[in-house]
């Protein structure tokens, strides 16, 4: 039997990171994690080729050489999900899909063969034996959560580890929070699971032995939501295996806010290797939390949280949103004032979304407040639900909250405050920084020389290398992020007009 594992193209987006990606000769971010532990738990004697259509193409001949296609994806795949289901139809050969697009919007995809939802590894074993009985459904879901201590180490022999700019890997699946607009729960459940640490060292080892050194994503979308777990085993193994191996890898992930309040924590995860943390901020307009349940992130000073946590040595990443009900026409000044004075560079503002089956979705549903479907990108200056405000007034201003955060001035002035203040861990590994070197080259060049950003480019790299100068590669690398970001705005504002 032969297997085929696909992995659709991602549009242009703020997290595709295509802009920045040419700095340091890389064609993706990461690759597809999902769809390598597909393959792991596929039968030994099945043939596998899996194709990332972010780092190749797709080629007709592949699709002949299948007996089974499998596709996983995320919403904002959707289009280029819709172009290979086509071409397999066009060729004969059967999809079998799963993820969390067709997870949550299975209906949308009645023409795939085998529809295996949920938790792969609950309902893949069921699919596997009805197709070796000549039985296969159509349909394969449940509503059990999976034990991580059973998934295997994803297959990693399948890809180009040179392709990507970071490999992922996966501690634990689940939140313990419920916020209103986040499909996470939807599909992980609230309770956090978890793999032992003998298998993240497993895991570490097996991509230390493909020869990658440089950063490792903790996809996790609450990577502390087990607190106990990570203090007394995970990360004093990590921490070990890391001394170890001489620091070959540079962690990030994400967590909740509450990280601030654990000072131990941060020490710990420093000590491992993390140094990036996306944080879901959303709005520091508290009528707007409570609309979303986004309670972890009340009454407390949202500010000193993230400075706090920039101080402990973890740079935070953050997520914002407009559009929320109880926003008033103040928001966008406010979300600038806040993402200006807390150092929070890589800022992803988008526009509320309702995504399928989330407990927004079924809330404007009801109130027959959904417009479409959405692409699964909210950064694209359109929302699909009638807002509260007015909806010219609301794109308006978001497209003002952009255009201020990424133009070269306010980009800038941010990142000098974040340089400023954060604590930056001692132990780096030697690949790690020597990557820097063609991309400082290339920046140079496309940033120094040419780019809109010159004047502040320069004068950023002069203030650190006499102010910070063991940070003048953070600050070459987020001097390349922002030429992205503004990059990515500047193309979606042209398709706006």
């Amino acid at each position: 039997m032969k297997a085929l594992l696909i992995y659709p193209e991602f549009p242009d987006t703020f997290w595709s990171f295509r802009y920045a990606l040419k700095f340091i000769n890389r064609k993706a971010s990461s690759p597809p994690l999902g769809l390598l532990t597909i393959a792991a738990m596929l039968p030994e004697a099945w043939e596998k080729r899996l194709v990332d259509m972010n780092v190749e193409s797709l080629d007709d001949k592949d699709l002949r050489w299948a007996d089974l296609v499998f596709v996983s994806a995320m919403s904002v795949q959707k289009e280029s999900v819709n172009e290979v289901i086509a071409r397999c139809k066009a060729v004969g050969v059967r999809i079998v899909a799963g993820g969390p697009l067709f997870t949550t919007d299975y209906e949308a995809f009645g023409s795939v063969d085998h529809l295996v939802l949920s938790e792969a590894e609950i309902t893949l074993p069921r699919f596997l034996e009805d197709f070796r009985n000549g039985v296969a459904g159509h349909f394969y879901t449940t509503d059990q959560w999976a034990d991580m201590r059973k998934t295997p180490i994803p297959l990693w022999w399948l890809i180009n580890m040179k392709h990507y700019a970071s490999i992922n890997i996966q501690y634990s699946r689940g939140c313990p929070f419920n916020c209103e607009f986040c499909d996470i729960t939807l599909l992980c459940g609230r309770t956090p699971r978890t793999k032992d640490k003998d298998q993240i060292l497993r895991e570490l080892e097996g991509v230390y032995a493909s020869g990658f050194r440089g950063q490792v994503f903790f996809v996790d979308d609450n990577f502390i939501g087990n607190k106990k777990k990570l203090k007394e085993e995970v990360l004093p193994a990590i921490i070990e295996w890391m001394e170890r191996k001489r620091h070959p890898f540079s962690f990030n992930t994400q967590a909740s806010i509450e990280l601030s309040d654990h000072k131990d924590l941060m020490e710990m995860m420093v000590g491992a290797g993390f140094d990036v943390v996306f944080i879901g901020i959303e709005t520091p307009h508290e009528q707007s939390l409570a609309e979303c349940s986004k309670f972890q992130n009340k009454n407390r000073d949202l500010l000193a949280s993230v400075k706090n946590i920039q101080k402990s040595g973890l740079e935070v990443q953050g997520g914002f949103i407009v559009g929320f009900d109880n926003d008033p026409l103040t928001i966008f000044d406010t979300q600038i004032r806040f993402i200006q004075a807390s150092g929070v560079v890589t800022a992803m503002v988008g526009i509320l979304i309702a995504l399928p089956r989330t407990q927004l979705y079924e809330r404007l549903k009801k109130e027959q407040r959904l417009l479409k479907e959405t692409s699964g990108n909210n950064t694209d200056f359109s929302t699909n639900f009638i807002p509260r405000m007015d909806y010219d007034l609301l794109i308006n201003g978001y497209k003002r909250v952009l255009s201020t955060l990424y133009s070269p001035k306010h980009y800038y002035k941010r990142v000098r405050t974040f340089l400023r203040e954060y604590a930056p861990p001692q132990k780096k590994s030697f690949h790690f920084r020597f990557n820097y070197i063609a991309a400082f080259i290339r920046s140079i060049i496309v940033l120094g020389l040419i780019g809109k950003e010159r004047v502040q480019y320069w004068r950023l790299l002069f203030w650190t290398m006499f102010s910070r100068p063991r940070l003048l590669p953070h600050a070459v690398t987020l001097s390349i992020y922002g030429f992205h970001f503004r990059k990515i705005f500047e193309k979606r504002l042209k398709v706006c007009e």
